[in-house]
């Protein structure tokens, strides 16, 4: 149990290391040393062959619950080579690079948390080819991208509030690997409309709900996608669901979007037509590239 305002940088290597806060807030140490990229305030880290990213020894059954991380030039929480790492109503505000970030993990629980200020996605699942993660109930606002999965498989996203982003949810394929095979479902993905320039090789972002740009098999259902609409330029096709390529070609397939309320979008549904097996079924929208994508 901690307690209190905490200047430091803390790496977990144990397993079975459960950290309880009770209005407990974690900062920058004046002079931050860590194994971990960052500065980053929590780290949960295996042994990862940092050449090749294989996890020789996974760091198991950590849970970090109760935290405010905030103002680290890194990441609030950042898991590598974590198995069953549980992330549950934390706070992560004003972070240089991401909320809280699970990178060469499985079994990834993100629940309850709040991820703000971020400067590029708030909350992320990444280089996971056996993710079985699970991202639920959490907020996500204010951020570059709200909810970010590139070269991951496997999970679910349900319950969550993302709006306020330059971007809400996003699939990233060919960056380097596949994406998807996630249930997205339940989420209110809203008001995304910020413009955020490009930074390094990403793209320029601005009013695009969620996008599946390469991805396999998402299961996009039961979704509010509400007033999400460009101000300025963006790197993605804006709209509430956008299904394109992937960032080197690969054609998105075997995505369902069913059944989603999809309102006041710059369009609704936004298709490139690539790839097969993308089925657009029952949406309760308006507009649509191209046109009868919504309500069939």
């Amino acid at each position: 149990m901690v307690r209190g305002t905490h200047r430091e940088a803390v790496v977990i290597r144990k397993d079975d290391i459960r950290l309880m806060g009770d209005d407990a807030v974690l900062k920058p140490p004046e002079r931050p040393t860590s194994p971990c990229p960052g500065p980053t305030g929590f780290c949960v880290l295996g042994n990862v062959n940092s050449q090749t990213g294989n996890v020789s020894d996974y760091v198991q059954d950590v849970t970090i619950t109760g935290f405010t991380i905030r103002n680290f030039e890194g990441n609030g929480i950042f898991a590598l080579g974590a198995r069953d790492a549980t992330f549950v109503n934390n706070r992560a505000f004003n972070n240089g690079e991401y909320g809280i970030f699970a990178l060469a993990s499985t079994g990834t629980r993100v629940v309850s948390n709040v991820a703000s200020g971020s400067d590029d996605a708030g909350l992320y699942i990444g280089d996971s080819p056996r993710a079985n993660a699970t991202v639920a109930n959490n907020e996500t606002y204010g951020n570059n991208l709200g909810i970010l999965v590139r070269n991951a498989l496997g999970g679910s996203i349900g319950a969550n509030s993302v709006y306020n982003n330059c971007l809400g949810v996003i699939f990233v394929a060919d960056a380097p690997g596949p994406a998807g095979a996630f249930e997205v479902r339940g989420n209110t993905i809203k008001n995304n409309t910020r413009s955020c320039p490009a930074h390094g090789p990403a793209p320029a972002f601005s009013g695009t709900g969620v996008a599946l740009v390469g991805a396999q098999d998402v299961e996009l259902q039961g979704n509010h996608i509400l007033g999400n609409v460009p101000s300025g330029p963006g790197g993605v096709p804006p709209g509430g669901v956008v299904v394109v390529r992937g960032l080197e070609g690969t054609p998105p397939r075997d995505n369902s979007v069913v059944g989603n309320i999809i309102h006041r979008n710059r369009p609704d549904i936004f298709w490139d037509k690539s790839g097969s097996g993308n089925h657009f079924l029952g949406n309760h929208c308006k507009t649509s590239k191209p046109k009868s994508l919504c309500g069939r």
